[in-house]
């Protein structure tokens, strides 16, 4: 699957905002922002989690929550307080709150619809 990039906007509990091109990344968890932007929007830390990377280490990082915004939608979310240096992404989880799925061919994000296949 190639990969591609899309407009997400994050605001922090201080309702200042930023908008980042996050890479599509449906083998992360979570969305990853740069700890110091997270940290200059007032999102405080709330957990910490252990992560596994690509190369199999397993790391620990904090998470935080923040209102997101993708294609004209706004949900809060999780968010890891990622390496400064490090590429946002937006993860597999934060996809499903937004209803979305990865066209691999068209390099887009497409709605997709929920389930509620429970028993009556």
């Amino acid at each position: 699957m190639g990969t591609f990039s899309v407009a997400l906007t994050v605001q922090g509990p201080t309702g200042g905002s930023e908008s980042v091109d996050a890479l599509v990344d449906t083998g992360s968890t979570y969305a990853v922002l740069p700890a110091q932007l997270l940290q200059r929007m007032g999102v405080v830390r709330k957990d910490r989690m252990s992560f596994r990377l690509a190369d199999e280490r397993v790391v620990e990082y904090d998470l935080g929550e923040v209102v997101a915004g993708l294609d004209g939608r706004e949900r809060t979310v999780l968010v890891v307080f990622g390496p400064d240096d490090a590429a946002p992404l937006l993860g597999a989880v934060t996809l499903e709150l937004f209803g979305m799925s990865v066209d691999p061919l068209g390099q887009r994000l497409v709605p997709v619809e929920g389930l509620l296949k429970g028993r009556r």
